[in-house]
């Protein structure tokens, strides 16, 4: 074979490669959350968003699809302590199955925190960046890097970010974090204070999946989240306590009951503590993880991202019918409304 040959045999080796990769949102015969192509691998990409107005960078990890139409993006937000490097079995799944997933890390609460200090010092440094300050931080931060993925569709202005150019498609936005990263995601797309009068949604986030979630400390929950016009699927464990934190188990399952309806669901893992739903034990975990946990995860997750971004019918199917129940184990629990 001549030079020639090779190189056609490789342009056509890189078209089957990219159509292997089916994008977000096509349809299959038989639905199937799980179903990824092992073969086909996304690409990292790790970036940053400088936010002139606040002097703040924003570094981002993005897991690109191994697919050349604009693909659905997915923003996550880490918990306290933690970094754009965390939940990277949601990264490559998510990025799997079609989805641009894009992790952000929020300085004053990432692993700055804790990182180097002696063990002595770590747990109060950590309670104090459970601030309102931190927190409204991580709010803005979704914002502006929302924006900034909005120009880097348009055009980037780097190698790194070039490759995003006309890779995103921004109309279907999905927001998720866990702990710290759920505070976050909840504020971003539809809770308000717990009074009711201030808000920091985003219209532009259109489905939140909400790990660890928490109702506010004080005022009324129903009044706090009547304003939640998109899909929210929540998830949580029976034994999800953080180390820090004020939260109990009676505030994570008080945010489901206080929802209005249409398109909202709550799973509640059985035995599942704080970070079940991370890579890594937290200290104070003293049980064996269930290797299903992450299954279910995935599972409901990728299914609830395919119904509610994609208008996928069979996902919607598959999540409000028998198919979401068979992952589950006797003990989980499930609901929807």
């Amino acid at each position: 074979m001549n030079n020639s040959s090779v190189g056609v045999m490789r342009v056509i080796l890189a078209i089957i490669a990219l159509s292997v990769a089916a994008p977000a949102c096509a349809r299959t015969a038989e639905y199937d959350p799980l179903r990824i192509n092992d073969s086909v691998k996304s690409t990292r990409l790790d970036l940053a968003v400088m936010d002139a107005q606040r002097q703040r960078e924003i570094p981002l990890r993005v897991f690109l699809p191994a697919t050349s139409v604009p693909a659905p993006v997915l923003l996550f937000s880490h918990g306290l302590g933690g970094t754009r490097e965390g939940n990277p079995y949601l990264g490559e799944h998510w990025s799997a199955r079609g989805y641009v997933v894009v992790f952000i890390q929020h300085h004053g609460s990432d692993d700055a925190v804790w990182k180097g200090m002696h063990a002595e010092r770590r747990m109060a440094s950590i309670r104090q960046a459970a601030s309102i300050e931190n927190a409204l931080l991580r709010f803005k931060d979704v914002g502006v890097v929302i924006d900034q993925l909005e120009k880097w569709q348009r055009a980037g202005d780097s190698a790194e970010s070039r490759q995003l150019t006309g890779r995103l498609d921004l109309g279907r936005l999905g927001m998720s974090g866990h702990s710290f990263g759920a505070v976050t995601t909840q504020a971003v797309s539809g809770q308000r204070s717990a009074k009711g009068e201030i808000s920091f949604t985003d219209p532009r986030i259109k489905a939140a999946v909400i790990m660890s979630p928490n109702a506010p400390r004080a005022g009324d929950a129903k009044k706090a989240f009547a304003e939640v016009r998109i899909p929210w699927l929540l998830m949580t464990g029976t034994r999800d306590v953080a180390p820090v934190g004020d939260a109990t188990m009676e505030s994570r399952l008080a945010v489901f009951p206080a929802l209005p309806p249409d398109g909202k669901y709550e799973l509640v893992l059985d035995g599942a503590e704080h970070n079940a739903f991370g890579d890594r034990a937290l200290p104070g975990e003293h049980r064996p993880r269930n290797l299903n946990h992450h299954r279910v995860i995935l599972g409901l997750s990728t299914a609830f991202w395919d119904a509610w971004l994609c208008n996928n019918v069979s996902a919607r199917v598959w999540l409000d019918g028998s198919g979401a129940l068979s992952l589950l184990e006797s003990g989980d629990r499930w609901q929807k409304k």
